[in-house]
C-alpha cells in the first residue's frame, strides 16, 4: 500500500505490514503532505500541521480512525485550562486537525475503505461548528501588545548602540553580531517591517527615489518576501524611506559592519553565512527589553506596530501609511496603529478650535 502524488491510496500489493496501525498512520501524513503540495502550500505550513497530528496522536494515544470529539473537548481544554495557550493558537491548532480529519475521511482518497478492510472502522471528521472556537474578530492580539512610544524607542536604540561599543571595547568578537542585531531593529521600524522581511533583505534591494534625492541610493527599499497568501509566493512591496536618519545607518552597516560577516548579496548573514534565525534577534531584543525594564507588552512585531502608530501621530496620510505598510485594507492598518493619549487630545483640539474659528466667522459676518 502507497499514496501517489495527489494523496489518494494506491494498492501495490496484498502483503500486510508488520505494523499495520503506526503504518497506516505514516501514510496518511505523506498522503495529506502531498494533498496540501497540489494546493501550493508552503513546505513550512505543511510541516508545522503534521506536528499538530502527531501531538494530538500522542496526547489521545488512539489513531486517527478512533478519535471521538470528546477527545477533542479534553484535548482542547487542557490547552486552555493548564498550558494557557492563545486564542489563535488554539484555533490554528483546530484547523489544521480539521483539515486532516477532512482529508483521511473524505472517500475520494480511500483511507475509510482502507481502514474498515484492515481495523473494522474508519476514519470521520469529528471536529464541528460546536466544539472548536470561531473566529470572530479581526484583531485576536492580547491587550498587552502595543507600540513603542518615541522615549522607549529611542531608549532600546541607544541601549543597542552602547552594547555594539561596550563589547567592542573588551575586544572580544561578539560586538559584530551586537551591531548587525542593532541595525536589523532600527531597519525593522524604520520600514515598519515583520522579521522575515528583515532577514531576506539584500544589497540591491535599495533604490533611488527621483522624488527624495536627499536619501541618495537608499530612497526606496524593495521588499521581496511580504507575508504570503494562502497558496501564493511571498508578496513584493516597495516601501519609501521616510527617516533622514535612516540612510546614514544602512550606509555605515555596508561600510563597517555587512563585509566583515559575508561577501554575498545578504544584507544581515549570519556568523556562518546563513540568514539570521529569529530566535538569534530575540533573545538579544528581550534581554534588552528586560535591561531596560520595558513592557512585557513590547516584542519584535512592536516595532512594526510604532512605524504606523508613529506615522499617524506626525500627520502622515493614512492611505500613505496603509500602502508602507503592504495592507490591502485600511481596517488592517487600524489594528496596527496605538495613537497616544496626546495624539487624540492634539486632534480633538484642532477641531474644537476650527469649529469655534468657523462659529466666530459665521456671526463676523452676520454682524
Amino acid at each position: 500500500m502507497g499514496v501517489d502524488k495527489s494523496g489518494r491510496v494506491v494498492l501495490v500489493d496484498s502483503v500486510t505490514p508488520l505494523h499495520p496501525e503506526e503504518q497506516t498512520v505514516e501514510d496518511m501524513l505523506t498522503g495529506w503532505r502531498n494533498q496540501q503540495l497540489c494546493r501550493n502550500l508552503q513546505l513550512g505550513t505543511i510541516e508545522q500541521r503534521q506536528q499538530v497530528v502527531i501531538r494530538f496522536i500522542d496526547y489521545t494515544n488512539e489513531f486517527p480512525w478512533a478519535w471521538t470529539p470528546a477527545m477533542v473537548e479534553e484535548y482542547f481544554g487542557d490547552l486552555r485550562s493548564i498550558r494557557r495557550i492563545a486564542h489563535s493558537t488554539i484555533r490554528s491548532y483546530q484547523t489544521s486537525l480539521k483539515l486532516f480529519c477532512s482529508y483521511i475521511s473524505n472517500p475520494d482518497y480511500g483511507w475509510d475503505r482502507l481502514c474498515e478492510s484492515r481495523f473494522g472502522t474508519h476514519p470521520a471528521q469529528v471536529f464541528f461548528e460546536w466544539n472548536t472556537a470561531a473566529h470572530v474578530q479581526d484583531n485576536e492580539q492580547t491587550p498587552a501588545k502595543r507600540a513603542f512610544t518615541k522615549t522607549e524607542l529611542q531608549l532600546l536604540f541607544d541601549h543597542s548602540d552602547a552594547q555594539v561599543e561596550t563589547i567592542g571595547a573588551t575586544g572580544r568578537k561578539g560586538w559584530l553580531p551586537a551591531y548587525r542585531d542593532a541595525v536589523m531593529l532600527k531597519l525593522a521600524y524604520s520600514y515598519g517591517l515583520r522579521f522575515n522581511e528583515v532577514r531576506h533583505l539584500q544589497t540591491v534591494d535599495f533604490a533611488r527615489n527621483p522624488h527624495a534625492r536627499e536619501f541618495g541610493r537608499f530612497g526606496v527599499l524593495n521588499v521581496r518576501y511580504g507575508k504570503a497568501k494562502r497558496g501564493s509566493p511571498p508578496k513584493r512591496r516597495s516601501v519609501l524611506t521616510v527617516f533622514d536618519w535612516t540612510p546614514e545607518i544602512v550606509d555605515d552597516w555596508l561600510t563597517h559592519g555587512q563585509p566583515y560577516l559575508d561577501a554575498g548579496l545578504d544584507l544581515f548573514p549570519s556568523e556562518r553565512g546563513a540568514l539570521v534565525a529569529e530566535s538569534t534577534l530575540i533573545r538579544r531584543f528581550r534581554r534588552y527589553c528586560t535591561e531596560l525594564q520595558l513592557s512585557p507588552g513590547l516584542d519584535l512585531h512592536s516595532l512594526r506596530r510604532s512605524y504606523a502608530t508613529h506615522l499617524i501621530e506626525d500627520g502622515w496620510d493614512p492611505l500613505f501609511v496603509q500602502q508602507q505598510m503592504g495592507h490591502e485594507h485600511a481596517s488592517t492598518t487600524s489594528l496596527y496603529t496605538c495613537v497616544s493619549s496626546d495624539f487624540r487630545t492634539r486632534t480633538l483640539r484642532r477641531a474644537l478650535d476650527a469649529t469655534v474659528s468657523d462659529a466666530l466667522g459665521m456671526e463676523g459676518e452676520i454682524s
